[in-house]
């Protein structure tokens, strides 16, 4: 399946000089890329949070072969979905989709073949364009998630870290998510400040247990969580907050916003 772009021309242009433009304004040619186990992205419109996407992509060193993990958004498809056949197309051309780290996922019982659930969800297509800009040969591997508790969390986790720790290659994991939806900024901030801190931490568990009992509205818990247990599995020993931010920053409308994070797992 080549998969079209569901939300091209809306949170990112859908013209390609003109895409390649914006995310090289965001990009800092300048820093030192440095290897990594995993990214925290953001996935808004990137007038909104392509700054921070490109502050922390720009200071990691991208490998071929990429897992991108993101919420599920739409309610469509199974619980742990992959795509491993074809590619998926953006307006800077078409990335092949990673059939044997996929297939090693599904092979394993860590997920399902699935093109529905991917098929309108905008968390993971909006990191496509960056990293396409900064790796040309990419490999794709999406990993669309929704529905886990901690425990099937940590399962996938593992399962997943099992899977790098075999490949001949190495692979980038990016954690697809916005942090608080909807309101006052200084509101956000106060209860972003305490995930983030758990990531900071190295701590999964408590990530999971903190946005669910403070009602953190950080969408993409589920793979960030993911992606630490994994990180964790494969010898992580740090991370690194690089940048936060609001969506009230551009539309200076502090009373209502969508607050953004780009955090590098090492």
């Amino acid at each position: 399946m080549d998969r079209a772009p569901a939300v091209a021309g809306r949170f990112y242009p859908g013209r390609p000089q003109e895409l390649r433009d914006m995310i090289a304004d965001y990009l800092e040619p300048q820093v030192a890329p440095q290897k990594a186990l995993a990214a925290v992205s953001p996935h808004a419109g990137y007038v909104f949070s392509g700054s921070v996407a490109g502050k922390v992509l720009s200071r990691v060193a991208i490998p071929r072969r990429v897992l991108v993990l993101g919420p599920n958004h739409q309610g469509m498809g199974q619980r742990v979905a992959v795509m491993t056949r074809g590619s998926w197309q953006t307006p800077l051309g078409a990335v092949p989709l990673d059939a044997e780290l996929g297939g090693d996922i599904i092979s394993r019982g860590l997920a399902q073949e699935d093109d529905l659930a991917h098929q309108y969800e905008h968390s993971l297509e909006v990191q496509v364009p960056f990293l396409q800009c900064l790796r040309e040969d990419l490999l794709l591997t999406p990993l669309c998630l929704s529905m886990l508790s901690f425990e099937d969390c940590q399962h996938l986790g593992q399962g997943i870290a099992g899977v790098i720790a075999d490949c001949p290659d190495q692979v980038l994991m990016v954690a697809s998510t916005d942090m608080t939806h909807y309101e006052p900024a200084q509101q956000a901030e106060a209860k972003d400040s305490k995930a983030i801190e758990r990531i900071l931490a190295l701590d999964p568990k408590g990530l999971y247990e903190t946005v669910i009992e403070g009602r953190i509205s950080m969408c993409g818990v589920l793979p960030t969580t993911v992606a630490l247990v994994a990180a964790l599995e494969l010898g992580a020993t740090g991370a690194e907050l690089v940048a936060y931010t609001n969506s009230g920053e551009v539309t200076r409308d502090f009373n209502d916003v969508v607050a953004y994070a780009g955090l590098i797992i090492k």
